[in-house]
């Protein structure tokens, strides 16, 4: 602003004396808004009988000259968990300068939203954002200037209007409208794209598949995608903090209920699923029937329109394999759809430079950025063009500056990389080849009463304190393969395997009882510095609770991007307790022979 300032002032003292009170104006004017933000409350009903009125606080962003003859395309935007509508503040002023029309909306439950936080249901999350996306569409009776519902506010009458819904039925409000949100902000997309064929394109950012896998996963026994048979070993400390940040919400928006036991204003289910689950070491039944109906894995069949799948690296609570099930199961039905896997995620919430800042959205100069500008211009606005690579991924191991495009690999397909194979050798080596190099066997027990063995970063608090180097796994309650010294580069882009049998007798009595008499161990891989000191990928690994340790069972990691470098070893490891999960409650005697077929098989690209 300084500099037309003085030019102003300096052509002041040049022209004549009548033209040096206009100069002087102009100098001073302000630039013309971009856009005007208006804070409303929207009025809608959900649960499955439509019985529920809730109230829906949310800040609207309309560009200037937007208007009923000048209409723009819309996006619908809402929190992650235990935040609010303020949170997208960046995304609505970056994309009402691009010519879109914002609706910021705090989700059930937070940020001055009212209702009970469901998880992202369809019946409750998805109905309401449902209506939103008819309030973006010129429906009046739904938005109002005060939380009581008593002021109508105007009806909005800027956006681009669709001919026919992507059912081919035409409607009198349906806006040309995505959505974008991250995590519980990216749920709440699913739900709403769910009941309602309107909404036109998905950008939903480190978001789950299947909340029973999320919240309790098995890595093995899967029946589809990473939905399994069996309920695996229940993460505590993430537990914890969802209970806690719900309570936070709450107790602002003073709507905590008079529950017989302190419990925050979530679904009357949630909490004692939580705390059984937390006791048991898994998850109920019933509870499973409910987490699933709230996951896109449940509902994916309704989701067809465009989907950009953003998931995070460094994420122990929607880790890679949750995208990818969801990738998968859309590109199986031809949904078009394409996945970035970003550096970032719960466990480590700081991008990597160059790749996104919600609070200052740059498509020049930020990779992500760019991606999800190009792929809603394209949808929204019909721009032509790229929407870039199927499938791209950061490497944490290439050096750039600016844009971090550069240190995002890319490929037209997926999955990406070449199977490389390791045996498990009775020398405690992991090594290539047909056969390993001898016989021999590892043999630990696992804890009592489910409990950790090693003292790793507690998850919940990785994106804070950042990983803290582990102390290692208690001796005599795991068993481990290392590599020999690598001379050269191993890069891993994907999810490695696991195939194991495992001799566990009294497990093998007990399991017949299903999860509670089943063996629970934990297989993780690590990067072993020359130092000799052993550090998880992000933390991440991979729980499993065995239905039947009679037979072999092969374990999915969670997915890595991983360069092991020269002087590094790769270890394999089989634990029986985690910090993280709740592990078996009674311990049982394990022993892993070497073998042929006992291998770890790893994706490996150049």
């Amino acid at each position: 602003m300084r500099t037309p300032r003085l030019v102003a002032t300096a052509a002041a003292l040049l022209l004549p004396a009548a033209l040096a009170p206009l100069t002087q104006l102009a100098a001073h004017a302000d630039p013309a808004p971009a856009y005007t933000v208006t804070t409303l409350h929207f009025k809608v009903t959900v649960a499955p009988n439509n019985g529920q009125v809730c109230d829906v606080v949310g800040d609207v962003y309309v560009p200037a000259g937007a208007s009923s003859t000048a209409r723009v395309p819309a996006i619908l935007t809402t929190n992650g968990f235990g935040g609010s509508k303020d949170d997208q503040a960046g995304l609505g002023k970056a994309f009402a300068e691009r010519g879109y029309a914002v609706l910021s909306y705090s989700g059930l439950g937070f940020g001055g939203s009212s209702c009970k936080i469901t998880l992202d249901d369809p019946d409750y999350d998805g109905k309401a954002g449902s209506q939103l996306v008819s309030y973006l569409g010129g429906k009046d009776g739904i938005a109002y200037l005060d939380a009581a519902h008593t002021q109508p506010a105007p009806v909005l009458d800027v956006v681009e209007q669709d001919t026919t819904d992507h059912l081919g039925h035409a409607s009198t409000f349906d806006p040309r409208v995505g959505t974008i949100g991250g995590s519980y902000g990216g749920g709440s997309q699913f739900a709403t794209a769910a009941v309602d064929p309107r909404v036109d394109t998905l950008v939903p950012l480190i978001t789950w598949n299947d909340l029973s896998y999320s919240l309790a996963p098995n890595n093995t026994d899967q029946t589809t995608g990473v939905s399994t048979k069996h309920s695996g070993s229940a993460k505590l400390l993430w537990a914890a903090g969802f209970s806690a940040l719900g309570m936070a919400s709450d107790l602002q928006n003073q709507q905590v209920p008079p529950d017989a036991i302190p419990c925050p204003n979530f679904a009357d289910w949630v909490c004692p699923a939580l705390a059984t689950a937390g006791t048991t070491g898994y998850l109920q039944p019933g509870d499973v029937t409910h987490l699933r109906h709230a996951s896109v894995a449940t509902f994916m069949s309704k989701i067809r329109v465009p989907v950009l799948l953003i998931q995070g690296e460094n994420d122990t609570l929607f880790n890679l394999n949750e995208a990818v099930a969801t990738f998968k199961a859309l590109r199986a039905k031809g949904t078009p759809v394409k996945m970035i896997w970003q550096s970032w995620g719960h466990s480590g919430s700081t991008p990597a430079p160059g790749e996104l800042d919600l609070a200052a959205p740059d498509p020049a100069s930020q990779y992500e950025t760019g991606r999800i500008v190009t792929w809603l211009d394209h949808y929204l606005k019909g721009t032509a063009g790229s929407t870039g690579p199927l499938f791209s991924y950061f490497r944490d191991w290439v050096d750039y500056s600016g844009n971090a495009s550069p240190a995002y690999g890319v490929a037209n397909s997926f999955p990406v990389g070449v199977a490389r194979t390791y045996r498990l050798s009775g020398s405690d080596q992991l090594v290539t080849g047909a056969t390993p190099a001898a016989a021999g066997s590892q043999s630990f027990l696992t804890p009592p009463a489910g409990a950790p063995t090693t003292f790793d970063t507690a998850d919940v608090l990785g994106g804070y304190v950042g990983q803290i180097p582990p102390l290692g796994d208690l001796p005599g309650t795991y068993a481990s393969w290392t590599t020999p010294t690598l001379t050269s580069n191993v890069n891993v882009v994907g999810s490695p395997t696991v195939k194991l049998k495992v001799t566990a007798p009294t497990a093998a009595l007990t399991q017949g009882v299903g999860e509670a008499g089943e063996l629970v161990l934990f297989v993780k891989v690590a990067d072993v510095g020359p130092d000799g000191k052993a550090s998880l990928i992000h933390g991440l690994e991979a729980p499993v609770r065995i239905p039947d340790v009679t037979k072999p069972f092969t374990v999915t990691l969670p997915g890595i991007v991983h360069q092991f470098a020269p002087g590094h070893q790769l270890r394999l490891i089989v634990a029986g307790g985690s910090l993280n999960y709740r592990g078996g409650l009674t311990p049982v005697p394990v022993t892993i022979a070497s073998g042929s077929t006992q291998t770890l098989t790893l994706p490996v690209v150049p």
